[in-house]
């Protein structure tokens, strides 16, 4: 292993970067607070589709939550993925859209769960 140099692909030393950069501080709480506020709202809509407006549960209400629990597994996939360094960072700003589709049918399930409007 002598016989080999470090590479420094034209940096002057060892490039030890990582392949996207490093998150800074500013979009560590960003994240943690879109994930947050979506999983509040997210439990939030499962809880009011089992009980709500009596129980047993509407079909329709367990339906639209199994619904937007399909919507999450892809944003929760595409979450994974980001975090492993296998998307690029452009891919942050289709989670934010995904997440914020999620948190605008977790407020229209509500509002349907609660029969507002009505």
């Amino acid at each position: 292993m002598e016989g080999f140099a470090a590479r420094t692909y034209g940096t002057g030393g060892p490039d030890s970067r990582p392949l996207f950069g490093e998150t800074s501080a500013r979009d560590r709480i960003i994240n943690l607070v879109v994930g947050g506020l979506t999983s509040l709202l997210l439990v939030v809509t499962f809880i009011s589709a089992f009980v709500f407006p009596q129980l047993p549960p509407k079909p329709v209400n367990v339906f639209f939550a199994f619904c937007i629990s399909l919507c999450c597994i892809s944003a929760g996939i595409l979450i994974y993925w980001y975090r492993q360094g296998d998307l690029e960072p452009k891919f942050r700003n289709l989670i934010y859209y995904i997440l914020f589709s999620i948190v605008m049918l977790c407020i229209c399930a509500n509002l349907y769960f609660h029969e507002v409007g009505k």
